[in-house]
């Protein structure tokens, strides 16, 4: 007969995958139940409606049924007290990589969205060229391992990373921004990188342990799509005091970016504040305001995470043609000024 011991020894074979750790030892299982074939639990959450819940229930409902005599498994979804969630979250924090003992990083925040082609990178870069030109000493690591395009906006050519025997040395933009990237590793700009999770998140921590960094006031993260690998590799191996969500305004864009937000709100993140990219076209001439992909979602986003929208940037086709030709530091928008005065505080 199976008994409750049996059922969280094989229950600490399920892991969280946001906080790394088992079911078991998280504490997250409780009031246990065995009855005729029919095991009963709850699983406690650390925020209602974790959208991991399910992925958690049905990997525990696989394992269970795989026990001598066991027919069914219910499970019942509960939320920790504040104060539980606290002491979780406190228990999962890991030992920061060292980082370089020539390294003084001030901030590290990370710009984000969880969905695709809404501007990210571009949102990263030019917030590093306004911070730039305000005396701030910037520092760019490109965590979209897979899928870098850092370099491409900022015109640095490839293979422009060298390593010496005290680490390895970033490349410098003409405004002073230290970049590192994968794809500076590469000896042509579009060879794949076809990496599995545990290389992408090795060279993420490499480039944050590894690299001469210096003195930098401001270190911006830009992070891939979703919310795997790298992403939970950064957020658990550095220490992010913020983010910044980029969305779109369609409601695609606006859900996809809310699973981002609960991951933060996992993580014990704060978002600082979400940027609605492509917002709106302005007429050249009238300077009218046109809403090309339709009426913005942005507050949902922003209610859903108790924050607020920090800037709405526009279509502008110059700013493109700018960032296509590897000029992004000639750009300027005025509308993210108070993303960069946040980003300073």
């Amino acid at each position: 007969m199976v008994t409750e011991q049996d059922v969280l020894n094989t229950l600490s074979n399920v892991q969280d995958p946001e906080l790394g750790r088992d079911l078991v030892s998280l504490k997250m299982i409780r009031e246990i139940e065995i009855h005729e074939g029919l095991i009963k639990f709850t699983l406690v959450l650390t925020i209602a409606n974790c959208p991991m819940r399910f992925h958690m229930a049905e990997d525990a409902r696989k394992r269970l049924t795989e026990l001598p005599g066991v027919k069914q498994v219910e499970i019942a979804f509960a939320s920790m007290s504040p104060e539980e969630r606290k002491a979780t979250l406190g228990s999962v924090k890991r030992s920061l990589p060292k980082l370089n003992a020539m390294n003084r990083i001030g901030r590290v925040l990370s710009v984000m969205s969880g969905k695709g082609g809404v501007g990210k990178s571009s949102v990263t870069a030019m917030l590093a060229v306004e911070l730039a030109r305000q005396g701030q000493k910037v520092g760019i690591l490109d965590a979209d391992i897979t899928g870098a395009s850092i370099p491409k906006l900022f015109g640095l050519p490839s293979g422009g990373l060298r390593g010496g025997s005290q680490g390895i040395l970033p490349t410098v933009t003409p405004l002073g921004i230290r970049v590192v990237s994968s794809n500076l590793m590469l000896k042509e700009d579009d060879a794949a990188v076809a990496w599995r999770g545990p290389l992408i998140a090795g060279m993420i921590e490499r480039f944050w342990n590894e690299v001469l960094w210096g003195k930098l006031d401001i270190l911006l993260v830009d992070l891939p799509p979703g919310t795997s690998d790298a992403t939970i590799t950064v957020m658990q191996n550095l220490p992010v005091q913020g983010v910044f969500l980029v969305t779109t305004p369609q409601q695609l864009s606006s859900l996809v970016v809310r699973k981002a937000a609960n991951m933060m709100q996992r993580l014990d993140i704060p978002v600082l504040g979400i940027v609605e990219n492509m917002s709106f076209f302005r007429h050249p001439q009238s300077g009218e305001k046109f809403e090309i992909f339709g009426p913005s979602h942005a507050s949902e986003i922003a209610e859903h995470c108790q924050t607020e929208i920090v800037a709405r940037l526009p279509v502008d086709p110059q700013i493109t043609q700018l960032c296509d030709a590897g000029r992004v530091e000639e750009t300027h928008l005025p509308e993210l000024a108070a993303v960069v005065d946040m980003s300073k505080v």
